[in-house]
Parts: structure tokens; C-alpha cells; sequence
């Protein structure tokens, strides 16, 4: 949308759509030589900082995963359960943004690592999944925990074998009240069972 903007700006600056289409594809060049600049620059302040970025074949970031020295020591230690979840236009480029979570032994909540996906694609978790193993340089977790997604699930079965993969309560709720909303209506204990069910 930003982007869509900022031609119609261009257009009715008398610049030609070639042109404006030049300045925006610059901007994307800009952006992605920033990001790698800031991310080396973080490398060079936490040695224990890493990243990873995946480019597309005119050299633009597609997929970005990073992760600082304390979620690397976290996921050490408290990364045998692993919750992966995508928030979908929490920033201006609408970009998927994924955290890697879990819980240390004070049941707070700690973040792995962090990422931004151009697409949703089995190639796209591939890349990210392997990407999260190499720069934890740990073993795979016992249980990871995601949304109910086809691909994701594909993915996981593909990476991680030995991992038990799990749906997330929050998304089988979701879903239960979505599809099972008369029953709930219907009969009042119903959401006690089902919640001690699950």
C-alpha cells in the first residue's frame, strides 16, 4: 500500500510510471543494503547476535530470521517446547511476522528468535526452519507448537521427524467456537468439557 502510494505521489508529480517504477524498485535496494548494514553492524556489538537472509534472484531480501545472545542462551535451555506462530500486518509492508517462543521455568514467556517471511510457501519455512537450527547450533526441540497450516505442518514433518508437532489451544478454540458455536449455545457445560478435554 505504501508502496501504491507513493507512485500515485509520483504520478501526479508528472513522473512517468517507468520512472516511478525505478525509484520504487531503488527504494527496495536501499532498504535491503540498510537492513544488512544494520544487522552486520548488531553482529559486530552482540558476537553472540546472528541472522540469516534469503534473497530472490534480483538480489532482494525475501526471508529474514535473527535472533540476539539471550534468546541463542534461551532456546539453549529452555527450547525442548517450541511455539511458531505467524502475526499477520503488524507493519507497514504487511509482512508475516513470526516469533519462536517458548517458557522458562518461571512459565514466562521467551522469544528464540525472529523473522520476516515475503510468503507463506513450503520453500519459505524450509528456509526458515533450517535457518533457526543452524544459528541456535542446538538440537531440534521435543514438541513445537504451531497454527493449524497444511504447509507448516508439511514442513515440520520434513525438518524435524523425531519432533512431535502440536496445534495450538488457542487455534483449535478458535475453530471449535467458529464450527461448534450451537453447541456451545446449547448446552452450558459443554465449554467446561471441552476446555478439560483439550
Amino acid at each position: 500500500m505504501a508502496q501504491a502510494y507513493e507512485i500515485d505521489l509520483l504520478d501526479d508529480s508528472g513522473i512517468r510510471p517507468k520512472a516511478s517504477f525505478d525509484y520504487a524498485d531503488s527504494l527496495k535496494h536501499d532498504v535491503a543494503r540498510s537492513l544488512v548494514n544494520y544487522f552486520e553492524k548488531r553482529t559486530l556489538e552482540d558476537l553472540a547476535f546472528r541472522f540469516s537472509l534469503q534473497l530472490d534472484d534480483g538480489g532482494l531480501i525475501t526471508n529474514i530470521f535473527w535472533a540476539d545472545g539471550k534468546m541463542i542462551r534461551d532456546f539453549k535451555i529452555y527450547g525442548d517446547v517450541v511455539s511458531f506462530d505467524t502475526t499477520y500486518r503488524t507493519n507497514k509492508e504487511y509482512r508475516s511476522l513470526a516469533l519462536f517462543v517458548g517458557l522458562n521455568n518461571h512459565r514466562e514467556m521467551v522469544i528464540f528468535g525472529a523473522t520476516l517471511l515475503y510468503e507463506e510457501s513450503a520453500e519459505s519455512f524450509e528456509w526458515l526452519f533450517n535457518a533457526f537450527f543452524k544459528n541456535m547450533s542446538a538440537e531440534k526441540p521435543q514438541t513445537f507448537i504451531t497454527d493449524q497450516d497444511f504447509v507448516i505442518s508439511f514442513v515440520v514433518s520434513l525438518i524435524m521427524p523425531q519432533t512431535y508437532h502440536r496445534l495450538c489451544i488457542w487455534h483449535l478454540e478458535k475453530n471449535a467456537f467458529k464450527h461448534l458455536n450451537h453447541v456451545f449455545r446449547a448446552h452450558a457445560s459443554f465449554s467446561g468439557d471441552f476446555s478439560k478435554l483439550l
